[in-house]
């Protein structure tokens, strides 16, 4: 079975690790307790642009050589950054364990060199340019900012066009500085891990990094105007989209309540992308292409989110059959066999991630990083098990109740 182990360094830096001998490989990452909430204006979209640096080679290693490096190791890696977190990552068989801790914090001190910097903006612009190409992702971004505000919560990842022109190197050194200190990190490991020497590598390989001097706190931002770039009106103008979309976002728990599971199993019951409520009025209908509803959970709060996208003569029709589905689930609950059928989904779903440490990772990561807690999997399947009908009915009341704050992504104003 596995075990679960944990320990701080001196530096502040803590390791967790679901250890499981049976494994066929490792998994290791690097989490760091910073993403676009924590940004300033100045600073939008650094933490994405910086999670792009940390592959751009270090004091010990060109890019080339960590590219080739992770090549030479197998396996898989990457990193992604959200609103709260940014995340390094690799799997490897077992017996790679040292190098990849080895060129992972390496990683994680890296070098920010000017030259490198403005090649990755150039990328980072396109990238940009991209997905504003893309409605669905700028209704996204847009219900996040009128949900949450422009700010925090609310702030983009990748930045915008001007922020991320307007962005000097000396910016992400300084954000880099204090963000990236021991005491905000957790290196995680799941699967056939050693935890020991996993313990003492890092011991010996990060033991200089809270040894640097912070820099000056950057100004606050003026909250009574907008960041440069963002806007805020319910509707984006698609003129050459085909379809129209819709995102709304209402209230749901924070990653620490235990209201949490009720909430997920209600949005599977209404939302998900088969067998739901929403998907047999709508999608098996051919009324829409797509009709979803989830939530996403962050430290202070959560956020439940609906997705509609259909032809634009159908978006009003297929609106009010949402909002009938919904009245009807705050009206006279959910029933025994559609919950018992998003239990076993979702176990289903858990048990079968569970098999690969790539997954358990996050798991491990997100839960010691964000809450401080370990969750293995017979504890975690036994919370959705234990969900009753009256907490699903408490959590429709909590996220589906209140007025939901409406996106749209249309070619013509048509709502």
């Amino acid at each position: 079975m596995p075990t679960f182990r944990e320990t701080t360094l001196p530096n502040g830096l803590r390791i967790a690790a679901e250890v499981d001998p049976r494994g066929y490989s490792a998994s290791l990452g690097y989490f760091v307790r910073t993403g676009a909430c924590d940004e300033t204006d100045v600073e939008a979209g650094v933490s994405h642009f910086l999670e792009h640096m940390m592959f751009k080679g270090t004091a010990r290693r060109s890019a080339a050589d960590v590219n080739r490096e992770l090549d030479e190791l197998g396996g898989q890696s990457n990193a992604y950054t959200s609103e709260e977190q940014t995340v390094y990552y690799a799997t490897v068989l077992p017996k790679y364990q040292h190098r990849m801790v080895d060129l992972l914090t390496d990683m994680m001190r890296p070098s920010l060199a000017e030259d490198d910097f403005q090649t990755e903006r150039q990328v980072i612009l396109e990238e940009i340019a991209k997905y504003e190409d893309q409605p669905p992702f700028g209704a996204f971004e847009r219900a996040m900012e009128r949900y949450y505000g422009p700010r925090g919560l609310g702030r983009r990842i990748l930045g915008t066009e001007a922020s991320i022109t307007a962005m000097t190197p000396q910016v992400m050194r300084d954000y880099f500085t204090r963000r990236y200190s021991p005491e905000n990190i957790v290196l995680a490991a799941a699967g056939n891990v050693d935890f020991d020497s996993l313990v003492e590598q890092a011991s010996a390989l990060t033991g200089q990094w809270a040894m640097q001097e912070q820099p000056a706190a950057p100004e606050p931002d003026d909250l009574s105007t907008l960041p440069e770039g963002v806007e805020v009106e319910p509707v984006i103008e698609t003129p050459d989209a085909a379809q129209a979309y819709l995102v709304r976002v209402s209230p749901a728990p924070k990653t620490t309540d235990p209201a949490r599971y009720a909430t997920r199993l209600l949005s599977t019951v209404l939302g998900d992308e088969s067998g739901s409520r929403f998907f047999w009025e709508l999608i098996d209908t051919g009324r829409a292409e797509a009709c979803a509803m989830w939530c996403q959970e962050f430290a202070a709060s959560g956020a439940m989110f609906t997705y509609l996208v259909c032809h634009p003569d159908e978006m009003t029709s297929n609106r009010k059959r949402v909002d009938k589905l919904i009245r009807q689930v705050l009206k006279g609950g959910v029933e025994e066999d559609e919950l018992s059928r998003a239990k076993n989904k979702t176990i289903a779903s858990c048990i079968m991630q569970s098999d690969r440490p790539s997954n358990r990772l996050f798991g491990v990561g997100n839960g010691w990083q964000m809450r401080g807690e370990y969750v293995d999997l017979d504890t975690m399947l036994d919370r959705y098990r234990n969900v009753t009908l009256d907490d699903i009915a408490h959590a429709a009341q909590q996220s589906l109740a209140p007025e939901p704050s409406e996106t749209y992504a249309l070619a013509a104003v048509t709502k």
